[in-house]
């Protein structure tokens, strides 16, 4: 959606620093662009060097279609009168605060918390909103899952939009009276500054796992991108971390916001217990309080904590607070339960990382209460982090019954080489119990066909994607829809 409003370049740059401009600054701007080939006459065309592309081999094509402005790091051999350009050190971050003051700065308007961590971002930013929400609050989501004012869902593409459409959303919620907002921030967010030149409110930390090494390269690069966030964070801002991941305290190390912890293990600003944890639900303390919950789980235990605790910082009290998350479901896709006719458990989850499907298939296993077989059907993505793949699959075998390695998202690569991959991290023993179906939809039907009576069936990797993408195509697909199938289909 493009915008119908209009900035004069001088102001907007405002918040740039080092810019070299050369021509007027006082040209109008009526938008910005970031693909050459949707430039209009008045756009600020802005060359991003990105991991695929550079955008500086396109100046010439902004140009042409009739750019007003050209915010770049190197200027191009050919400068033209009618055009100006700004060099800048580095255009992402450039963009950022551009981006920021075309829009108003609606983040200044609104209370923004954002969340980061490796796994928990989607539960913890989805249940805010609803917590929020519940509590009479006009709030904004932006998450993996999908972006939302109040009632209306705006398709997500990316964890953290671009900063443009970033700044055009929050803009977009600010205009609709939303006072609230909670978005997941990713570590691709932070290196690549789409969140920079926005104010938070407060800064959440859930946890930290290898993840996305693809991009990062390294784990160390990975640890500093999620630490970036809370580095940018202001002295009016809270930053709330998870003090049993070791890694809690290396994330605020540099922070100007107010540190406060939350932790099942030790002492923190907001302490919880477990009482009993079933497949109905969770019976928590959180400090001192008991509570019952539906949502269910350890790493759910977590991601309550840090939401009753970013409520508390915001100024909720704590009565209304535990009696608004005591009625909240979990997010489309994560730990989804469903149950067959003949009382088999299906359970939907987005777990896609090794720590993440830990996570799940311990709380399952915990939550077993007598001989029901664990059988689990995973995969993992292409061009993505690879080292993960072989981990998956013996994290699969170590707390299933049963495994069926299968397809995800295989994207460019071939999806037999991937379940290679996955395959070698099978320990013999557990040879007999794995099998390869390369068929997502084959595979679950298998796994119901091998369940009995009470038998659990985890579905891992997808959670809330309706798609598979396969050599640059999404086609539809859904874990959800195909389970229900089998489940209708034994029955039929």
């Amino acid at each position: 959606m493009e915008s119908t409003q209009e900035k004069i370049l001088s102001d907007i740059l405002i918040g740039v620093a080092g810019a070299d401009i050369t021509g007027s600054n006082i040209v109008v701007i009526k938008n910005i662009i970031l693909d050459s080939r949707k430039v209009l006459p008045g756009s600020l065309f802005v060359a991003l060097r990105g991991t695929q592309t550079d955008g500086h081999q396109y100046i010439g094509t902004a140009t042409e279609l009739g750019a007003t402005a050209i915010l770049c790091e190197e200027l191009p051999a050919t400068l033209h009168e009618r055009v100006t350009y700004i060099q800048v050190a580095d255009s992402a971050e450039a963009l950022g605060y551009i981006s920021a003051a075309f829009y108003d700065n609606p983040s200044q308007k609104l209370t923004l918390v954002g969340v980061t961590g490796t796994n928990g971002k989607t539960s913890v930013a989805t249940f805010l909103f609803q917590l929020f929400r519940a509590l009479g609050y006009r709030c904004g989501l932006i998450s993996t899952v999908q972006n939302q004012i109040e009632y209306e869902i705006i398709p997500s593409t990316h964890t953290t939009p671009d900063a443009v459409a970033l700044n055009q959303l929050l803009a977009q919620m600010q205009r609709k009276n939303c006072s609230h907002v909670f978005m997941e921030v990713s570590s691709h967010a932070v290196a690549q500054h789409r969140i920079t030149g926005l104010q938070f409110a407060g800064g959440i930390f859930t946890n930290i796992t290898h993840d996305h090494l693809d991009f990062h390269k390294t784990f160390d690069n990975y640890i500093k991108a999620k630490k970036g966030f809370f580095d940018q964070l202001p002295e009016t801002a809270f930053a709330l971390v998870n003090v049993d991941d070791r890694r809690g305290s290396v994330m605020v190390q540099n922070t100007k916001a107010k540190i406060e912890t939350y932790s099942l293990q030790t002492l923190a600003s907001f302490k919880g217990k477990i009482i009993s944890d079933t497949l109905a639900g969770m019976h928590m303390e959180i400090n001192l309080q008991e509570v019952w919950f539906r949502v269910i789980g350890r790493f759910n235990a977590y991601n309550l904590l840090s939401v009753y605790g970013a409520a508390i910082l915001l100024g909720e009290k704590p009565e209304s607070v535990l009696t608004e998350l005591s009625n909240l479901k979990s997010p489309p896709g994560r730990f989804e339960q469903f149950h067959s006719a003949d009382s088999i458990v299906g359970i939907v989850d987005y777990a896609h990382t090794p720590d993440a499907l830990e996570n799940v298939l311990e709380t399952i296993n915990h939550l077993r209460h007598g001989n029901e077989k664990v059988i689990t059907v995973v995969g993992c993505g292409g061009n993505r982090d690879a080292e993960k793949r072989p981990k998956m699959a013996a994290i699969a075998c170590k707390f299933s019954n049963r495994v069926i390695l299968t397809s995800d998202n295989p994207r460019h690569e071939d999806p037999l080489d991937i379940l290679e991959q996955m395959r070698k991290g099978v320990p013999p023993l557990d040879y007999k119990k794995t099998t390869v179906i390369e068929d997502r939809r084959e595979a679950i039907f298998k796994a119901y066909d091998e369940a009995n009576p009470e038998d659990i069936i985890l579905i891992a990797g997808k959670g809330h994607e309706n798609y598979q993408e396969i050599k640059g195509i999404k086609h539809h697909f859904d874990d959800k829809e195909v389970l229900l199938e089998a489940f209708a289909a034994r029955h039929a």
